[in-house]
């Protein structure tokens, strides 16, 4: 049995490595605030962080971990969307909660429409390469071209692909072209050396997609970096802003960290969330097929934008709830109505996922109740109703988001973790992986052995291994954490 994270001296940051440090959410009271409100989050980045410092023997430190980029790395097989005004499917579910007996888990899951390939549009990629001398390696520049080497074989014939370059100063290395011998042989030519002018790239970069803007397409910078930038604009709010100018003329942006001991994951992140964008972490040539090849579409092509989540509990059912993860994505309850308010973009057949830990009304939660407080409402008309889910988007290009809602009931409940599908249950287990590595108290009783167990029972259809991967990683952690 594992013993806890919390007991543990903390695991010392490789020198040069930078996480954005986050408080993990609180449990709140239903009677003082019914409303939760976030950003969708399909960024990956974390989990393939933490994969790498397990492999390494290594605990992560707590900063690595991003819960909901964890639940978020698996396929779900769920029922997808077929309709492109309403682009996704949502499905919930609530089902006892492995690590607290007294409370449920609620799981709300979306599963965007996946666009065949002939509906596919074309695209208008530029690609920003960092080939500073902090990339030399091969976990680096040598990963980063294998990796798009393998991408650019599987280009249509209507896509085009230009690549920038930068160290010291930016480069134009290649105008977008369709030619895959030459886009593939210009990526064979690079080598690392110099100082790192990450900003002056960025900029030629979105410059060079407006140049070849191209209606109907899907026009996208990617940047692959270890996000170490030193020279000219190195700051990340200031680089933050600029590619939200970006976004708002139509260009995406997706970002391939690599690198050990020198990755900036904070400005990554910082530059993602505000330029319409997703981040990925690749440490194998494995990693760098799954994004740039396997999940293309959902990487690379937007079926909805600015998605964000509301959920009003009903303080008749629940008394307590806490969102596990997403930290980094919350919103205020009036952004949720405002379209100026900027949120995740969900691509072709991608799926996101949001668990809540919450406490049913009646039962022994984590807050002592008011002696003077509020006990809730009798149950009235939506007595049968734990929560209502509100999820907002806009279709790409469109100004306007679009609104969906749906009651979370008893009909979504299950008494019983074996009831549970093996998408919920696996979800959980990924759940309480990623917290017990963050060192959170309220995993502390739940051990490594148990979370694995979890994860082995709904394993299910598991065709690439990720799933049997995943529990390989838990049993890592516990031999670690002993």
């Amino acid at each position: 049995m594992g013993s806890s994270r919390a007991a543990m001296a903390p695991m010392p940051q490789p020198v040069g490595d930078r996480f954005p440090e986050v408080s993990a959410n609180p449990v709140k009271l239903v009677t003082e605030e019914p409303v939760s409100t976030f950003a969708a989050d399909v960024d990956t980045a974390s989990y393939a962080v933490v994969r790498r410092y397990l492999r390494q023997g290594k605990l992560p430190p707590a900063e690595a971990v991003r819960v909901e980029e964890m639940v978020n790395y698996f396929p779900y097989e769920l029922p997808a969307a077929q309709d492109r005004d309403q682009p996704f499917s949502a499905r919930v579910g609530i089902m006892p909660a492995p690590w607290n007996a007294e409370a449920k888990l609620m799981t709300i899951s979306i599963k965007a429409m996946s666009l065949e390939a002939g509906a596919r549009p074309p695209l208008n990629l530029v690609l920003v390469i960092d080939v500073s001398g902090s990339m030399d390696g091969a976990d680096r520049l040598a990963l980063v071209k294998s990796s798009l080497r393998d991408f650019a074989r599987e280009l249509r014939p209507s896509d085009k692909v230009g690549i920038v370059v930068y160290a010291g100063a930016a480069e134009v290395k290649l105008e977008p072209t369709s030619d895959k011998d030459e886009i593939i042989d210009t990526i064979d030519g690079l080598s690392a050396g110099g100082s790192t002018a990450g900003g002056a790239g960025l900029k030629e970069a979105y410059d060079l997609v407006r140049r070849h803007y191209a209606e109907g397409a899907v026009n996208r910078v990617i940047l692959a970096t270890d996000g170490d930038f030193n020279v000219g604009n190195t700051n990340p709010a200031t680089l933050a802003d600029f590619v939200e100018e970006q976004k708002k003329k139509g260009i995406y942006l997706s970002i391939l960290g690599v690198g050990a001991g020198n990755l900036n994951d904070g400005l990554m992140q910082a530059i993602a969330q505000k330029g319409n964008g997703n981040a990925y972490y690749v440490d194998t040539a494995l990693e760098g097929r799954k994004v740039l090849r396997e999940e293309a579409a959902s990487t690379l092509v937007p079926v909805a934008d600015d998605v964000k989540f509301q959920v009003e509990f009903n303080p008749a059912r629940v008394s307590e709830y806490r969102l596990i993860g997403y930290e980094t994505r919350a919103l205020a309850r009036e952004d949720f109505n405002d379209d100026r308010v900027d949120a995740g973009d969900v691509g072709s057949g991608a799926a996101v996922t949001a668990i809540y830990e919450i406490t049913p009304a009646g039962g022994k939660g984590y807050i002592d109740p008011l002696r003077y407080g509020f006990a809730g409402p009798p149950a009235g008309a939506h007595g049968d109703e734990f929560a209502l889910l509100r999820i907002r988007y806009k279709l790409p290009g469109q100004g306007a988001s679009r609104l969906i809602e749906r009651p979370v009931t008893r009909r979504d409940e299950v008494t019983s973790l074996a009831q549970a599908g093996d998408n919920q249950r696996f979800q959980a287990a990924v759940a309480a992986y990623g917290q017990k590595l963050a060192g959170s108290r309220y995993v502390a009783g739940l051990s490594w052995e148990a979370i694995a167990d979890l994860a082995d029972g709904a394993r299910g259809r598991d065709p690439d291994g990720y799933r049997a991967e995943f529990i390989q990683l838990v049993r890592t952690a516990d031999g670690l954490a002993r």
